[in-house]
């Protein structure tokens, strides 16, 4: 299991998988290598149970604050 910390990848038009929110993680199956999206609110909902089985999770939550100071 790897944490990314590099240039976001993940777009505005990227949608959380659960709500259709823009997606701020991106989970990596180990088993399939299959993509799961989320906001970050489902991604913290599923992280505890779901990152065990990830070959990488792409958290950029912290661009949240990033966007939101940027907006006042």
């Amino acid at each position: 299991m790897s944490v990314a910390v590099a240039a976001p990848t993940l777009t505005s038009t990227d949608r959380c998988d659960r709500c259709g929110a823009q997606a701020y993680i991106r989970a990596v199956l180990s088993s399939t290598g299959g993509e799961l999206l989320f906001c970050a609110h489902h991604g913290r909902d599923v992280e505890t149970t779901l990152r065990p089985q990830t070959s990488e999770w792409l958290d950029e939550t912290t661009r949240l604050k990033a966007e939101r100071h940027f907006e006042d």
